[in-house]
């Protein structure tokens, strides 16, 4: 994880399908035998690089005059129950003020989303 990217938390669910591809070897007479992984390491390191990229963003959309799309929406903002305890933001989350959706196991329902005329893409 030594550059930041677009994405990092494939750096979380990279290593989950390498698991799971594992897990599965035994399907094609494999033996395999995984001791341990790392994930809390992992989950640590993508948390602390997501955590400064957006520290960055917001300082420099709440400094600028240009962004008032930004502070229209920052009310209406909510994150997802079982990401927030995964990514140990749960103190981030209770100082910003922000709503915790979940309504599926810590997820957000897709079908209630659906219902509220939010569209839903892949």
């Amino acid at each position: 994880m030594s550059q930041s990217r677009l994405y990092p938390l494939e750096d979380v669910a990279l290593p989950g399908e390498v698991l799971e591809t594992i897990d599965r070897a035994g399907e094609f007479g494999i033996d395999t035998t995984v001791d341990d992984v790392a994930f809390a390491d992992i989950v640590r390191e993508v948390n602390e690089e997501v955590h400064e990229d957006a520290e960055s963003t917001r300082r420099g959309l709440e400094s600028s005059s240009d962004h008032d799309l930004y502070r229209s929406v920052r009310d209406e903002a909510a994150v997802w129950d079982y990401c927030a305890s995964a990514f140990d933001a749960d103190d981030a989350i209770e100082d910003a003020g922000l709503v915790r959706i979940d309504e599926n196991e810590g997820h957000p329902s897709i079908r209630s989303l659906v219902d509220d005329d939010y569209e839903i893409t892949f």
